[in-house]
């Protein structure tokens, strides 16, 4: 006898039912996506065998408080400036209340599934589960979805339920509704400087400099044109600079040394260690170094002679649905002290608006915990018509996750040398997210009236601003894969700042002071806006328009400018 079609899926409800009575609870839409994103396509059903892995990240317990906390000791102008937290006191900001990782764990004991922490204060919990009970347990309907582009497939839903009494416990699941295009290597405009030995004169900072750096800046350039001190770094303790790693990305040990060997000659021997994420791997394969890899390296060793450097390499098996982002950060906060980088720099990004938003706030969560213990997270603001790794969509102005979090410093692009001029591929906007940050409200207020109505509605004019500053972006000089090239991109400029940053680091610790921590409230501070050169010339083009432009001031290119070494140093009082 053949039954009406919807008898099989009734009597298995009925069934599911009686072995889960939590099921009669009500169940609440949680995240949804109206439409499935342009560049994906659904490609079929799910084995419902098939297993996934699942992120729950539960409410925190005071992460306002953790921000109000994380401002004060950050702040010069606080008593509190400097007096990092330790990751215990973090945690007791961001550990869920009893209550939560009761009644969730009790919502899950129900199907007979056990969740394991995955955070160092256990407000993010994992279960792997098959398709069919995840499907039953989030009144979802997984399938397969695949990035058109890129041919890459995962598992996702449109949209997904909680039980009524949970909404106020559990932040979000994932990965779920988040359809963010696969993560490539940053665009870095390299030329091959063909016919060339990779040999170079050094320049000294002369009066020359100028003219010997106008097409070609190699590391004694840029150590120039900031001030950077060429001694090497002597008080490393508890100083070292996170690089890090994605897609695959891999440094070369023997491209860093040929980097040394014929333009940093005093750093020779100089090298990096690694860290591994999520199954990151740092093979040293001929042809498998990664171009970024490459140039973020030889940035950071390559200028901050001395300070230790950690290639922090993130792998592919990542289940925080975004790529690794967030577990980089929590793998970091579990390290023990004297491994944790002090400064971390990443030259990759998402467009703000291919990242779901309670996704966004997640990593800004995360990246908050880093600067509240005293770590400078730094991220690359994008290039010209691609925000690092994505198109851009110029006519929406769209800015870049997680640069955009008000706990990050974002670093634009800058170019020339007398004057500096903001380099036409630095990318900059306004969070349609995140709201403009107390510390940089004068700043972007400014810049937003002297603009009038131009580009009207076209930006959020109450969002956070990026970038914060600008470096050389522009004709830098690298080798990879044996050879040289110039190449140019935020994600070459970024690096350099955090170079800086540890020689500030290097010079407060030597005079037993805390290192600089989260930089944004010092940054913007009278102090610390005197320690940056003002760009006031170039725009960034955009698409089929003249884009935001450099002004008195800070700007959505160039941020407050370019900084210099010596200024830095009497900024914080040394």
């Amino acid at each position: 006898m053949r039954f009406p079609s919807f008898i099989p899926a009734l009597m298995t409800a009925l069934a599911t039912a009686s072995i889960n009575p939590m099921d009669r609870r009500a169940m609440t839409v949680h995240e949804s996506v109206a439409v499935l994103p342009s560049g994906f396509a659904h490609s079929g059903s799910v084995s419902p065998d098939q297993e996934i892995t699942l992120r729950i990240a539960l409410v925190q317990s005071d992460i306002v408080g953790l921000q109000s906390k994380t401002y004060a000791v950050s702040d010069p102008a606080n008593v509190l400036y400097g007096q990092h937290l330790t990751v215990d006191e973090v945690a007791t900001f961001v550990r869920p209340t009893a209550v939560t990782v009761s009644e969730v764990s009790g919502w899950l004991q129900t199907y007979g599934i056990t969740a394991k922490s995955v955070s160092p204060a256990g407000d993010l919990l994992q279960i792997t589960v098959p398709v069919s009970t995840a499907n039953t347990l989030l009144s979802a309907q997984f399938s397969s979805f695949t990035h058109t582009a890129s041919g890459k497939t995962s598992i996702r839903t449109l949209s997904y339920s909680i039980p009524a009494s949970l909404q106020s416990h559990i932040q979000f699941i994932h990965p779920t509704v988040a359809f963010v295009p696969p993560l490539t290597a940053p665009s870095l405009n390299r030329v091959k400087v063909e016919g060339h030995a990779i040999v170079e004169e050094r320049v000294e900072p002369t009066s020359n400099t100028v003219t010997s750096c106008a097409n070609t800046v190699t590391p004694s350039c840029i150590e120039a044109l900031y001030g950077f001190p060429t001694a090497k770094a002597n008080h490393s303790a508890q100083n070292i600079i996170g690089v890090a790693g994605y897609t695959g990305q891999y440094a070369s040990y023997s491209d860093l040394a040929l980097f040394l060997k014929n333009l940093q000659p005093d750093l020779v021997g100089s090298n990096f260690t690694v860290m591994e994420i999520d199954g990151g791997v740092n093979t040293q394969a001929q042809g498998q170094a990664g171009d970024e890899a490459d140039l973020d390296i030889e940035m950071t060793v390559g200028l901050a002679g001395g300070v230790p450097t950690t290639f922090i390499s993130v792998g592919a098996d990542y289940t925080d649905d975004i790529w690794g982002f967030i577990d980089i950060a929590n793998s970091i906060l579990a390290a023990p002290i004297k491994t944790r980088p002090t400064v971390l720099t990443t030259s990759y990004g998402f467009n703000e608006n291919t990242v779901p938003v309670s996704v966004s706030i997640g990593m800004c969560n995360a990246y908050t915990q880093l600067g509240a213990v005293g770590i400078s997270v730094l991220f690359a603001s994008g290039d010209g018509g691609v925000s690092g790794l994505q198109p851009t969509s110029c006519s929406t102005f769209q800015p870049t996750v997680p640069g955009t979090c008000p706990f990050i410093t974002s670093v634009g692009g800058s170019s020339g040398l007398a004057p500096q001029t903001a380099a036409a591929l630095s990318a900059g906007g306004f969070s349609n997210i995140f709201p403009t940050p107390a510390y940089q409200a004068a700043e972007v207020a400014a810049y937003i009236a002297s603009i009038g109505d131009e580009y009207a509605g076209l930006y959020n004019t109450s969002g956070r601003g990026i970038p914060d500053v600008a470096l050389q972006a522009l004709d830098v000089e690298f080798v990879w894969d044996g050879s040289l090239y110039l190449v140019g991109g935020t994600s070459c400029a970024t690096p350099i700042f955090a170079a800086l940053i540890a020689l500030v680091n290097d010079r407060l610790t030597a005079a037993g002071k805390p290192v600089m921590g989260f930089l944004n409230p010092f940054l913007y501070s009278s102090v610390g806006k005197a320690a940056f050169t003002d760009i006031t010339s170039g725009n960034n083009p955009g698409c089929n328009t003249n884009g935001f432009y450099a002004a008195p001031g800070w700007d959505p290119v160039t941020g407050l400018g370019t900084p210099n070494f010596n200024a830095l140093l009497t900024a914080v009082g040394l």
